[in-house]
């Protein structure tokens, strides 16, 4: 798999700017070609989930979802896209101008911190320390500032319920997001996504980590789902109630900043059950087979990354458009009377895994 390392490639780019500019001036461009690199990545990402998921969701409904721009409707989240960058934008009158201004940019801000330090493929990762998990948990954390200020600054009621509901529901289930990424960094030793990634050259921790990981996993998927607002935990969001929550008086570019964060934050969720979980970049071995194991090695990491991510994806589209909306009673019961305690015993249980070395 060495000739599919970015590191190389990295270190030949960092090398020739630092030969040909001055180190402030080399690190600048660097900083402006990732940010750039990653814009790049959310903009044409972001398109193809919006198409993806109303081509599941038609699919789980018997339908044939968005076919008239383009073919097979391949065009149609371009000129959604270009209807919302066209809307008006309007503020209510009431609202707190910098305050309303400000809410979709922490939300989106905070995305991007946290896709900062996913690996994708060896040397391409942006940031890599030994607290990677840590500082992954703290930055998700900053979004729901965003959410209870656009709710609050919009002086709206049915907006500020929205905020008050998912404030409550994302703090709750960050505790179990947490939780069970702590249940694997037990077990992998470290906090450091790259050395997390490593450690599964020969198994995934999925299968590595046996009933432990297992549990960790759907806690995690369970947890996420909620944390992201996404159904059958869009309370917050309940068009047939608040008329869409939070930012009911948002509007055109603000608007669509909301939308592709939730849908970032669908990726990240999905990249770090993929990366911890289930081996990131790495390929697929089983024990001795030689000949399969090398064959898999033959599939780029990159591939690989994507390809469970978007398996982990589809699992969460699945959650949404299979069960019912649940009330908010139901949300915090879930998490604080099943999912906290589950994890609390369960990290016990990895702990025990590992002092025992009862594991692969």
């Amino acid at each position: 798999m060495d000739f599919y390392n970015f590191t190389s490639l990295t270190h030949s780019i960092h090398e020739g700017l630092a030969k040909s500019f001055s180190p402030f001036i080399a690190t600048t461009i660097e900083w402006v070609l990732v940010g750039l690199a990653y814009l790049t990545f959310v903009a044409l990402f972001g398109l193809f989930l919006v198409y993806a998921e109303r081509k599941v969701c038609a699919a789980f409904q018997q339908r044939l979802g968005p076919m008239r721009v383009g073919k097979w409707g391949l065009l149609q989240t371009i000129a959604d896209f270009i209807k919302l960058l066209m809307k008006e934008l309007i503020m209510p009158r009431k609202a707190d101008w910098f305050l309303y201004n400000l809410a979709p940019f922490i939300v989106i801000i905070a995305s991007f911190l946290a896709i900062a330090v996913l690996p994708f493929a060896p040397g391409l990762q942006s940031l890599d320390f030994d607290i990677g998990v840590f500082y992954l948990t703290a930055v998700s954390s900053v979004g729901v500032i965003g959410v209870l200020l656009a709710g609050w600054s919009s002086n709206n009621k049915y907006s500020l319920i929205g905020a008050m509901r998912s404030g409550a529901q994302i703090l709750s289930y960050e505790l179990s997001v947490s939780l069970s990424l702590m249940t694997m960094v037990v077990f992998a030793g470290t906090m450091q996504f790259s050395a997390i990634v490593e450690g599964q050259r020969d198994a995934w921790f999925i299968f590595s980590g046996h009933i432990p990981a297992i549990i960790a996993f759907v806690v995690f998927l369970i947890a996420g789902t909620a944390e992201t607002n996404r159904g059958p935990f869009d309370l917050a969001e309940a068009e047939s109630e608040l008329v869409a929550g939070f930012h009911t008086e948002y509007s055109g570019i603000k608007f669509a900043l909301f939308f592709l964060s939730e849908y970032i934050n669908l990726f990240i969720v999905s990249a770090v059950a993929a990366t911890v979980f289930l081996g990131g970049w790495m390929p697929l071995h089983f024990g001795n087979f030689e000949s399969f194991n090398h064959v898999m090695d033959f599939i780029p990491p990159v591939i690989w990354f994507f390809m469970k991510v978007l398996g982990v994806m589809f699992i969460i589209m699945w959650f949404k458009w299979t069960f019912p909306r649940l009330r908010v009673d139901q949300i915090l019961t879930l998490e604080w009377k099943y999912l906290l305690p589950i994890n609390l015993i369960n990290i016990l249980l990895m702990a025990l895994v590992v002092l025992t070395k009862f594991h692969f």
